[in-house]
């Protein structure tokens, strides 16, 4: 298996080299040159298996360039501790056609630990195949549950550190908190003025800048990505959506090769990629339905083929999905369309803020995808009627994917079996979901609005927020985002430019 760039077909390197790069050079992504294939029969045989073993077998069609052990001790290093479920992901059924793939019981509390518990394993593995004596600097930037996941997975870990961006005013208080007493002697944090496009842009203006390469150069050191843009971020998202349709199976909730639908909330489009991929792998997938807030960027290209981030930016209580600036889209795009036409569009969002694809590349799409939004009172009201009817607590970005899988049945009568994902405990955003099932706007603080929720549904806080009480602020830095790049050399003790 090979990955070449979503702007450059010329490029042919290795996983490793993906995953140690994180971003090519010209600013494409790096996407697998083809799509494995899953047959029903091995999708069946998985049901009997746990998820250690799932994640091997999908791993290892991507990752061609390990060896059996290193991708043992990637994916066991990853899931054998820190979940609080022995299934890693569970579904949980909410009715006869509705399921819920609960992606929050690792030890952030986020569905970005799937993922960045074991990316840190791939980039060492990969890193000491094609970066040897370079040290790795990890930077990322958040809307919320990206950089806590990443600053777990990554502290500590030698010959590595891990600088993380988040937008000031655009993460709950309970994601800022994990961020800010992130443990480790490699971690740094710090806030900018702006939300989280601008810290995105900015992260990738440094790392396409040949003057911060030559400067980490120098000083034996190399950038690579903990956001979906890297590969390794991505391919182990792939295996959760096989997953939850194998226990399904198992569950006798459908039978091998019926399809389903899944729901998924999403801003920067990696999480849904991630089922896209799947899908394309063999997964019986009937529709991918994308989920977004009022940041709608998303749903209007998913329905008319224009995207425009020329639009006013909302803050919700669902803040990992104020985005307006997609970046997976584009490797969408390549696989639709080809790397002349994705090169054309991403010049004209960068010129313009905006670009609209061509009619046969958007009714490719649209066999695919569906999509809708909701607003923060719909979002709250949703998780109202869902923990009042179903007695079922979700967070804010679980109730805006319910939201709009209730819309998207509604309109077309499609009757699909469907699997939500569910992306965060309801307790990182304690205070719309405490105001949603009470029906009062609390007035206290975070963790007495945790206390609160705790006695109203009599569902205990998890250890890794409740414990973040006691924890001291080690990071309470905010810059401008012209300040980045300063910013990075200050955090790396190698000099401002």
């Amino acid at each position: 298996m090979y990955y070449t760039g979503t702007r450059n077909t010329d490029i042919h390197i290795s996983s490793s080299q993906a995953i140690t790069g994180g971003i090519a050079e010209d600013g494409g992504l790096y996407v697998p040159a083809e799509i494995p294939k899953i047959s029903l029969d091995t999708i069946a045989s998985m049901a009997d298996v746990s998820y250690i073993e799932r994640a091997e077998k999908i791993l290892s069609l991507y990752l061609t360039d390990f060896t059996g052990e290193e991708l043992d001790y990637c994916v066991k290093g990853a899931y054998s501790t820190g979940f609080s479920d022995e299934k890693i992901v569970p579904v949980v059924s909410i009715d006869e056609n509705t399921d819920i793939l609960e992606l929050y019981k690792g030890p952030t509390c986020a569905f970005k630990d799937l993922a960045l518990q074991i990316l840190p394993r791939l980039l060492t593995v990969s890193a000491g195949k094609t970066a040897k004596g370079i040290g790795i600097v990890i930077l990322v930037a958040t809307s919320g549950d990206t950089g806590k996941a990443a600053l777990e997975g990554f502290k500590d870990v030698e010959n590595t550190k891990i600088l993380v961006f988040y937008p000031s005013d655009g993460v709950s208080p309970m994601q800022k908190l994990q961020m800010c007493t992130q443990e480790g002697n490699n971690v740094a944090v710090c806030a900018i003025q702006g939300n989280f496009d601008d810290a995105q842009s900015g992260v990738k203006k440094i790392f396409t800048n040949p003057d911060i390469i030559k400067k980490l150069k120098d000083n034996s050191l190399a950038f690579s990505s903990a956001n979906s843009i890297n590969w390794g971020r991505l391919a182990p998202q792939i295996v959760y959506y096989f997953s939850a349709y194998c226990d399904l199976l198992k569950e006798d909730r459908i039978q091998c090769g019926e399809k389903i639908n899944i729901v998924v909330p999403t801003g920067n489009f990696g999480n849904i990629l991630a089922a896209f991929y799947a899908r394309e792998m063999g997964l019986p997938v009937n529709k991918l339905i994308c989920a977004s807030n009022a940041n709608s960027v998303l749903t209007q290209f998913l329905t008319t083929g224009v995207y425009d981030r020329n639009r006013e930016f909302y803050t919700t209580i669902s803040p990992s999905m104020d985005i307006l600036i997609s970046s997976n889209l584009e490797r969408l795009l390549y696989y639709f369309a080809g790397s002349e036409k994705v090169k054309e569009w991403m010049k004209e969002l960068n010129q313009t803020g905006k670009y609209q694809i061509d009619d046969e590349t958007f009714g490719k799409i649209k066999d695919v995808f569906a999509a809708g939004c909701c607003n923060d009172d719909d979002t709250k009201a949703t998780i109202a009627s869902l923990y009042a009817e179903k007695g079922y607590l979700c967070d804010t970005h679980t109730g805006v994917a319910v939201k709009v899988c209730e819309d998207y049945r509604k309109s077309t009568g499609d009757k699909t079996p469907a699997v939500i994902a569910s992306t965060a405990s309801p307790f990182k955003f304690a205070a719309a979901v405490l105001e949603a099932v009470s029906g009062e706007k609390p007035d206290c603080s975070e963790f007495e609005m945790v206390g609160r929720l705790e006695d109203i549904t009599g569902i205990k806080c998890p250890p890794a927020l409740s414990g973040l009480e006691k924890k001291q602020v080690r990071f309470s830095g905010c810059c401008k985002k012209e300040e980045m790049e300063n910013t990075v050399y200050n955090m790396l003790k190698i000099g401002v430019q």
